[in-house]
């Protein structure tokens, strides 16, 4: 405290600054880690991958383009054009001797 009863700037400011640090290592450094992960995913997708859309829908990719991918999603060949950014994961084949899963 100053002479006069008055708080200092810097003990007003110091709780701000710390709740910003706490912010940007709980929330916004993970987002954008994750993000980066997203689109390194989203550009290293081939034909033959299998993949999941935001929606839920499984299929495999038959072509891929800039933007847009055509996947395979029915065993009669329906076929469905996809924005590449609304691709949410690529599937991983399981492992014939995947001993992770419970029996």
């Amino acid at each position: 405290m100053q002479a006069g009863g008055q708080p200092s700037i810097f003990g007003a400011v110091m709780p701000m600054i710390l709740i910003f640090i706490l912010f940007w290592f709980l929330l916004i450094r993970p987002q954008t880690k994750r993000m980066k992960e997203h689109q390194a995913m989203l550009g290293a997708i081939q034909k033959g991958d299998k993949v999941m859309t935001s929606g839920g829908i499984m299929g495999k990719v038959v072509k891929v383009s800039d933007e847009e991918l055509i996947i395979d999603v029915a065993p009669n060949g329906t076929r469905l054009q996809v924005r590449r950014g609304m691709i949410a994961d690529v599937l991983k084949p399981k492992a014939a001797n995947d001993t992770s899963t419970k029996k």
